[in-house]
């Protein structure tokens, strides 16, 4: 495991990178965004890490939900840090490196994907809280393929017109097949060809942690003016919302009102609103009112086709023969396939070997592993809900009897062992359970197995019956 001392010649920043960069692959992408990017470290003294975030609400909800993680990973990191202080820092208006990853809202001032500018709200107020518009997340460096050309040509007909050709555009898939991407590409393209629309990007857990926030500080009315305001509303990840009754309450009329208006929202998620868990009758059909456009998993030739765009982008000199050993053996998602490529780059560049099929194979040796024995959740879900004559939904839900709460625990159990999913991606996979119940599920289950043998009889059958 990589350690990194703080009497070793890497300064205090980029340790924290180190860390950040293991958190957000221990917690998903989503929670690295929305939390985890909002700290910054403040001072490494002795065997204590003080990091801050801007406002006490951040503060209180990343301690009470990730200090403990954060702690554990900043020891993995720098085995001298014993404790992880969490405090309450104002941004200073020297530093504008939150300021600089704030690309919400799009007023009249026209930027380019490269200007990376901080940006006001519709009402001329500065953004409180930041998102990311990746510069590289646009519709020229988006391939196309027959497993997302639906979905592209969907994003692409919300920009050419200031009218809604369709209300709202819901895209939806798995992980890492293009969503934040297309979502990325709309919002570039609407600022480049109608700069004078107003625009709001952000995730579904962002707008929540804005609704709480105007709910604690009593000050509802800016919050509607903010959401309601606007020509184009973007929320990113809306099934995190689902069980949040007060959060969808308002998004409901939230939603309402842009649609009376004639306004354009544009949505994404990881499965279609019929099939969104923990969410209103009333609110899932309204989600299905325009186009619904999904995103298959990919296909041989568009794994084939992203790895060699990319390669075109990095500039780098990859043999035809490793591209297609990597997009017939990772097959996943296209954001770990692109992350593959990188990693053998990065090595080929650091111990100056050239780049070929023995140094793939070395390089990616634990995920090609990860690759060759990879089961979805899904077929996991099934298989025990076929074992244990249960009703996905009853696999899904929060009764608690032991009949139903066993087999789940075991379903996530087997999820933690047979996939490469985060934590908290298993965890929204059973209606947005908190990744700590994961890991209580793992370690009940695991001592389960120590003590019962045929507990641990009936799980090896099943880890058999699923391929691997």
């Amino acid at each position: 495991m990589q350690s990194i001392d703080s009497n070793n010649d890497i300064d205090v920043e980029n340790q924290w990178l180190v860390i950040q960069d293991r958190l957000k692959n221990t917690l998903g992408e989503a929670v690295y965004k929305s939390w985890i990017s909002l700290l910054r470290i403040s001072s490494l003294e002795g065997n204590r890490l003080e990091i801050s975030t801007p406002s006490r609400f951040t503060c209180d909800w990343i301690k009470t939900h990730y200090k403990n993680h954060i702690q554990d990973v900043a020891a993995q990191i720098n085995s001298n840090i014993k404790w992880v202080d969490i405090i309450v820092k104002k941004l200073e208006e020297s530093d504008t490196s939150l300021q600089q990853n704030t690309n919400i809202s799009f007023t009249e001032k026209k930027i380019s994907p490269s200007d990376g500018a901080h940006l006001t709200l519709p009402s001329g107020g500065e953004v409180a809280f930041p998102s990311h518009l990746d510069p590289s997340y646009t519709f020229e460096n988006f391939i196309v393929g027959k497993s997302n050309e639906l979905a592209y040509a969907a994003a692409m007909r919300v920009t050419e017109s200031e009218k809604p050709a369709f209300n709202p555009l819901f895209l939806y898939g798995g992980v890492g097949l293009g969503k934040t991407h297309l979502m990325h590409a709309i919002a570039w393209r609407i600022q480049k060809q109608h700069p004078k629309r107003r625009v709001i990007y952000l995730s579904a857990e962002k707008f929540m942690y804005q609704f709480i926030c105007a709910l604690r500080q009593k000050d509802m009315m800016s919050f509607k003016d903010q959401f309601r305001t606007v020509d184009v509303l973007m929320i990113d990840d809306v099934q995190f919302i689902g069980g949040k009754d007060s959060t969808q309450e308002e998004f409901f009329h939230t939603f309402n009102a842009l649609v009376d208006q004639n306004k354009q929202m544009i949505l994404s998620a990881d499965k279609s609103p019929s099939n969104l868990d923990g969410l209103e009758e009333r609110l899932r059909s309204r989600l299905g009112w325009g186009l619904v456009a999904d995103i298959h998993p990919t296909t041989y030739e568009l794994r084939l086709g992203i790895l060699q765009s990319k390669v075109e982008q990095l500039n780098i000199h990859v043999p035809e023969k490793v591209l297609e050993f990597l997009a017939h053996k990772i097959t996943s998602n296209i954001r770990e396939l692109e992350g593959a490529l990188k990693r053998i780059a990065a090595h080929s560049s650091l111990v100056g070997r050239e780049i070929n099929l023995e140094l793939t194979q070395v390089v990616l040796r634990d995920l090609l592993r990860a690759n060759d024995r990879r089961t979805s959740i899904e077929e996991i879900k099934k298989k025990i809900c076929q074992r244990y004559s249960l009703k996905m939904s009853e696999l899904e839900g929060s009764r608690r009897q032991r009949a139903i709460a066993r087999p789940r625990q075991i379903s996530m159990y087997l999820c933690k062992k047979l996939t490469s999913k985060s934590l908290p991606e298993i965890g929204r996979s059973f209606g947005g359970r908190d990744h700590t119940t994961i890991i209580h599920a793992v370690r009940t289950v695991e001592r389960l197995m120590q003590e019962d043998d045929s507990m641990a009889e009936d799980i090896e059958i099943l880890i058999k019956t699923l391929g691997n």
